[in-house]
């Protein structure tokens, strides 16, 4: 029987069991598609990096006597459309069945669905053989449960597949090491160089120029740098064992103006395509903490691990737990544009500049520039969330919506209610002034929240408060943020008031 499969451009997963075999009546097809290019504006460099693993890993195939039909975004008998390529393709090669690897977004599952009910052969799909849980182990989980917390769900994570685990108690005696993971970085210990890789995308990029796609933000020189093959990703693993882990925990959540990426990792794009799967991810870190107790605390450790097998996990079991309604709710009615300097980086307020500005040239934010700077920007200013979730979304190279939504809707923008954070992640400029040198070299005065140098976030976090009492005064862990409140003079909250809403009204003056 002649089968087609399909090889979405997140599913690179080369030690998947499709590949155990070499079939010649199976043929694998992979498209670059103005379908996957144009639904949102993206990142130039995720649109590259996507492309350059795609090649990769089309090559690999190739290498390894697969039927491999692959169509580049300037072949001319690409449709640009996944169901036409598809019908193509069958049509073509007189293919009996269709198969494909389950998506991870739901607007492609929806449309593979569709497709598959309009074939005139049989179809299947499997799982991709990458993530730790199943679509609806989250849901499972806690079925019953009023409160969907992280925790819980991470600790039965950590019991399931023993992972710093003795016996059934966690390893050195607590669960979680986050309040160790707070430090603020002042230059010491030495932030190594990261990891660049000479990806040649030269072709690529003359390929996207010629077919005119829209992008964002910044690509310079001939180089891709992330990993795009397996290889390259155990290579970055390995160097963020040995260089980078022994400080990662201590600084994860850190801020600077001078690093982009601090002790992270950069195995984000990896993981998301698949190229590198998280039991190996783990695995790996694991047998190095083992071999390395002496230099390496344990909360180093844990606080990588929560990160993959915690909130990874975690957001992925949300997000088809919740679906589609989920990319609709607007618990705290937000409905402002959002500013044209976030595709610019040109404001005065040094931490968002900063952080947009990175974002532009890398395509790249740790996840505490995410949450506590665009994040806490966009939520204070009241922003509508579609506004949000489509700048994450373009932005990021890692941004895949299973991954991008659940954590920009519900964790960053409270727009689930609840459902995912227990409170809004709302700060004045005091948090990003604890955890970063920003505030230091800023434009604005972060002590201050009245006058023309005042901090922006401060008068935007009181007024944020003040907005939207109604909906958040009975959460328990706002209780004391709006007993501060309730102790401001009557002139001094309307002259915050006054400045938040000239901020939200004319952002590009500040």
């Amino acid at each position: 029987m002649k089968k087609l499969r399909l090889i979405l451009g997140d599913q690179l997963n080369s030690n998947h069991s499709w590949y155990n075999t070499v079939d010649n009546n199976i043929f694998y097809c992979m498209f670059e598609m103005r379908q996957e290019t144009d639904y949102i504006r993206h990142h130039i460099q995720k649109v590259v990096g996507f492309f350059a693993a795609m090649r990769e890993f089309s090559k690999g195939l190739e290498q390894n006597n697969h039927n491999i039909i692959y169509f580049n975004i300037t072949d001319t008998e690409n449709l640009h459309d996944l169901e036409k390529n598809i019908k193509l393709l069958i049509e073509q090669n007189t293919i009996e069945h269709f198969e494909y690897q389950a998506p991870d977004e739901f607007r492609l599952e929806e449309q593979l669905k569709s497709i598959c009910n309009d074939l005139s052969i049989s179809s299947s799909s499997c799982d991709t053989e990458h993530f730790l849980t199943t679509r609806n182990e989250l849901a499972d989980f806690f079925e019953g449960k009023k409160q969907l917390l992280m925790e819980r769900f991470y600790r039965n994570m950590r019991k399931k597949h023993h992972i710093l685990m003795v016996g059934e108690q966690p390893e050195g005696g607590i669960w979680n090491y986050d309040h160790n993971n707070r430090k603020k970085w002042k230059g010491s210990p030495e932030i190594p160089n990261y990891k660049a890789f000479k990806n040649d995308v030269k072709q690529i990029c003359k390929d996207i120029s010629s077919s005119k796609i829209k992008t964002i933000g910044h690509f310079e020189g001939d180089y891709f740098e992330y990993p795009i093959n397996l290889k390259q990703a155990q290579e970055q693993l390995s160097y963020f064992c040995k260089v980078l882990l022994p400080h990662f925990g201590d600084y994860q959540d850190a801020l600077h103006t001078e690093e982009v990426y601090l002790f992270h990792s950069r195995l984000s794009f990896a993981m998301n395509t698949k190229i590198i799967n998280p039991n190996e991810i783990i695995e790996t870190v694991m047998k190095h903490y083992r071999q390395h107790m002496d230099d390496i605390d344990i909360a180093q450790v844990e606080g990588f691990i929560r990160q993959v097998i915690g909130w990874r996990e975690y957001m992925r079991g949300m997000y088809w737990k919740e679906m589609p309604s989920y990319k609709k709710l607007n618990e705290l009615e937000n409905h402002e544009d959002i500013p044209e300097f976030f595709w610019t980086g040109n404001t005065k307020m040094n931490c968002l500049q900063k952080t947009i500005k990175n974002s532009l040239n890398h395509a790249y934010a740790h996840h505490i520039q995410r949450l506590m700077i665009t994040g806490n920007y966009l939520l204070l200013t009241q922003t509508h969330p579609d506004a949000v979730d489509d700048w994450y979304l373009g932005i990021y190279i890692d941004a895949i919506q299973w991954v991008q939504l659940p954590n920009t809707r519900g964790m960053s923008q409270y727009a689930d209610g609840g459902k995912i954070a227990t409170k809004p992640y709302v700060s004045s400029g005091s948090y990003i002034n604890k955890m970063s040198n920003y505030c230091g070299s800023c434009h604005y005065k972060v002590k201050e929240k009245i006058g023309p140098n005042a901090c922006p976030f401060n008068s935007l976090y009181w007024n944020f408060l003040d907005d939207k009492k109604s909906k958040l005064f009975n959460n328990q862990r706002m209780r004391m943020m709006y007993s501060v409140l309730n102790k401001f003079s009557a002139d001094d909250l309307h002259e915050m008031k006054l400045r938040a809403a000239e901020i939200i009204t004319h952002p590009e003056r500040f």
